[in-house]
């Protein structure tokens, strides 16, 4: 862990660092703020959250799906309020 002001000083020693393989955490007041890292580290979480939650849905699916629906299942409305809400969550990752 390196400071914010060491962090200034030495961002090229910092990138080169990174480059290789490192992961550097920068503190500030001795609490950590940030974390550089490679952007293919940084995909690579992404995508493992990502199908950590498709796997959660899948589970839940496969829960329920032998589940009946309340009588009358959901009107057309919340099927339609649902179904936006979803592709407005997808649409901002």
């Amino acid at each position: 862990m390196i400071s914010v002001s060491e962090a200034r000083a030495r961002l090229p020693e910092i990138l080169d660092r990174v480059e290789r393989g490192d992961e550097v955490v920068i503190s500030r007041h001795g609490r950590p703020v940030a974390v550089v890292v490679r952007p293919e580290a940084l995909r690579a979480r992404r995508a493992e959250a990502a199908f950590a939650g498709a796997a959660r849905i899948r589970e839940r699916l496969e829960a329920a799906r032998g589940q009946r629906l309340p009588e009358g299942g959901i009107s057309p409305e919340r099927a339609d309020t649902l179904v936006a809400e979803l592709r407005a969550g997808r649409d901002v990752a």
